[in-house]
């Protein structure tokens, strides 16, 4: 479905039933990432799955984008879908987005998961050199050589060879509806700016910080750091970047648990 939201059209779904639960994607992913917490998440929860400004079905206005921008783009899909207030889980670029939306609309978040993300700006640590290197050289190559590439910084190696029929659905997902480079930089650029390490403190809501422990695009001490600041709950996971695939049923598990426990504080 879409509605209009601000200055966009954006595509959303709501499927299930139970609390209301927004999953929140990361740069360049559109709404199919959750392929495998949809099914098990929708069994427990009311799941609003959507895509951010600049990809998958949402318009992609070609003008700078902010992660207070996207906040506010999921505050006010709410208000049209009618949900007051709901849990968020938000993953890599989307943590960012998750962070600013409990900060800027605190009393519309339940419990917070924050996963394979950070606070953003100086004191974080950096993406490593290596894979910034396999990301940016892409001259002369296709974009499905793009998309692999890009896989193989996210997902642990071991993972890679194990499931291929998985590497390649998740290709064919971005190829059906590529995102345009311009709606990519804008995103980059949206994340690059994001700075909130004297902020989250700020964040009221009961939060867990979710990473995995080979992490090669966001490394893994800015999850632990982020968990520390906001004295948030840590769960590491032996898995990379995309963790929540590489491990969906144990983190799956921990959603379901951790936001249980968080609906009874906030209840």
């Amino acid at each position: 479905m879409k509605a209009r939201v601000g200055d966009i059209e954006m595509y959303y779904e709501l499927v299930g039933e139970g609390h209301p639960l927004a999953l929140v994607e990361g740069m360049g992913y559109a709404s199919w990432m959750w392929f495998k917490q949809r099914d098990a998440l929708s069994k427990h929860f009311r799941l609003l799955i959507y895509d951010n400004r600049g990809v998958g079905h949402t318009d992609k206005p070609d003008e700078p984008y902010t992660i207070r921008q996207m906040a506010d783009d999921l505050a006010g899909l709410l208000d049209v879908v009618g949900i007051e207030r709901c849990h968020v889980l938000g993953v890599s670029m989307g943590g960012f987005i998750a962070q600013e939306f409990a900060l800027n609309h605190p009393e519309r978040v339940g419990g917070l998961i924050l996963g394979c993300t950070s606070y953003g700006g100086p004191n974080t640590a950096p993406m490593p050199i290596s894979t910034l290197q396999v990301l940016l050289q892409v001259e002369g190559l296709t974009l499905e050589e793009v998309y692999r590439r890009g896989l193989s910084t996210a997902l642990t190696e071991s993972y890679l060879h194990s499931h291929p029929d998985e590497i390649d659905q998740i290709v064919r997902w971005r190829l059906e509806n590529p995102q345009p480079r311009y709606a990519w930089q804008h995103q980059f650029n949206a994340g690059a700016a994001h700075d909130a390490e004297h902020r989250v403190r700020d964040i009221t809501a009961p939060t867990l910080v979710a990473h995995g422990t080979r992490d090669a695009v966001v490394p893994t001490v800015n999850g632990e750091d982020l968990a520390r600041v906001m004295g948030a709950e840590l769960k590491l996971y032996d898995a990379g970047h995309l963790f929540f695939i590489e491990k969906a049923d144990e983190f799956n598990r921990d959603v379901i648990d951790f936001l249980g426990r968080a609906q009874k504080k906030v209840a």
